[in-house]
């Protein structure tokens, strides 16, 4: 284990959830984070009621969300490619100053009453694609500022973070500033708070990309396929990795188009609620998560880790049937602050795998595979949510996308051997360099 510096506090000093901020370079990503997720928890209300706002419902919300979805899948392989062959940084801050400017110009469209539902879907693909070149480049730089074994408590924080910033006060500061004004102004505000976060990030120093340069006279082209390929192929034997994004993309197709489009109108609907309400749900989720990821992150990773892993996600999914049986607007917020628990759980014993049992120069593409896989379907559960919902209802539909992840969740730990697999790979117990080498 690596010894404390000058730039760090000692770990004695500080409790497990909470040694990354003793790292100068983590507190300065961690306030720039603070900033970028503030502004997508806003970006989610804004444009669902933005939506609403042009006349839209849920098949004109589908269309929206199927874009940002399409963006993502479609950027999130380059993404991958570049992670591992450019500066962190300089990725972070262009998709920041992106999201800056083109959701600063959907609020000038909005407030002057020049918007319109094409818009929106434009733009939905282009903030989508942005996602697929954020979460490979943040992935990567993590393990360049922290030790090994601080590796789960950042990513705990981080999964804390992300639900309370996307799921609690960004929404309720969206809503807010509807409730005020309109949802002009709340894209204003998440195009305000992308700024920050660029002025933040261009204040890392971090260090530099893991990879060997190239042979001289490769075509770039042919460099990056060749990567893709390596990528790929890493997947395909690494029997835990691929079993755990086979299940991911089959919990998206059930879960997502639901979730990202189905849901406001359960609220609105079923429990005759609002912007508020809605906020209100998205919050349960955003408080369960944050405290599933703070609690992982202040224990020791878990010795069956893929077993708990797959659990969370699956078993985790039940309580969402609630939301499309009740009519009371406390029994979807508890129903989704339980899902949230278990999701943050898995999130941040998901996101420490990966930067634990994958080499370094390998792993922004693994995490730019990790969510083209995973989302593969996302388009498809967006564009199917819609119409499927006024089709055959709400309750069907939450129903069987709550209860199948299950049936998924047994195949995939049967499949992969997880059982096998995880005892053989003891994370706490191994130095990192040797578990690369056992990864595969």
């Amino acid at each position: 284990m690596s010894q404390a510096t000058p730039t760090t506090t000692p770990r004695r000093e500080l409790p497990r959830a909470l040694r990354p901020f003793g790292v100068a370079q983590y507190r300065v990503l961690v306030g720039a984070l603070t900033l970028s997720l503030l502004g997508t928890g806003m970006w989610l209300v804004a444009v669902v009621w933005q939506v609403i706002e042009l006349g839209g419902g849920p098949v004109e919300l589908s269309q929206v969300a199927t874009g940002a979805a399409t963006g993502a899948v479609a950027a999130v392989l380059f993404g991958g490619v570049l992670a591992d062959r450019v500066s962190h940084r300089w990725i972070l801050m262009g998709v920041e100053a992106t999201k800056a400017a083109l959701i600063g110009v959907a609020a000038w469209l909005s407030l002057t009453g020049s918007l319109e539902l094409w818009h929106m879907v434009v733009l939905a693909v282009v903030v989508g694609a942005t996602d697929g070149f954020f979460y490979p480049a943040y992935t990567a730089m993590l393990p360049t500022i922290l030790p090994p074994e601080q590796l789960l408590a950042a990513n705990g924080v981080e999964g804390m973070m992300r639900p309370a910033l996307m799921q609690a006060a960004g929404p309720a500061l969206a809503s807010a500033a509807i409730a005020a004004a309109s949802p002009g102004l709340a894209l204003a505000l998440v195009a305000g708070s992308q700024v920050i976060a660029v002025v933040g990030l261009s204040q890392l120093r971090v260090a530099r990309v893991h990879r060997e340069v190239d042979a001289v006279g490769t075509h770039p082209l042919r460099a990056m396929v060749g990567d893709l390929r390596e990528g790929v192929a890493y997947m395909v034997r690494t029997p835990w990795l691929l079993g755990t994004l086979l299940f991911a993309c089959g919990w998206v197709l059930l879960m997502m188009g639901p979730i990202d489009v189905l849901l406001p109108f359960a609220v609105r609907d079923h429990a005759g609620g609002g912007p508020g309400d809605f906020a209100l749900v998205l919050a349960g989720f955003g408080v369960g998560s944050a405290i599933g990821s703070l609690a992982v992150a202040s224990w020791r990773l878990p010795r069956r880790y893929l077993t708990v892993l797959v659990a969370s996600w699956s078993i985790g999914s039940v309580p969402l049937v609630a939301v499309g049986l009740t009519n009371q607007l406390w029994v979807m917020v508890a129903a989704v602050f339980v899902v949230g628990v278990t999701s943050g759980m898995g999130n941040v014993i998901w996101g420490t795998l990966l930067q634990r049992r994958v080499p370094p120069a390998m792993l922004g593409r693994v995490s730019s595979l990790d969510f083209f896989v995973s989302l593969l379907l996302m388009p498809v559960s967006m564009a199917l949510a819609g119409p499927v919902g006024e089709a055959i209802g709400l309750r069907p539909v939450f129903m069987v996308a709550s209860l199948v992840p299950v049936l998924f969740g047994v195949a995939v730990w049967v499949f992969a051997r997880m059982a096998k697999d995880e005892v053989a790979h003891p994370l706490e117990a191994t130095v990192p360099d040797a578990e690369h080498a056992l990864a595969g």
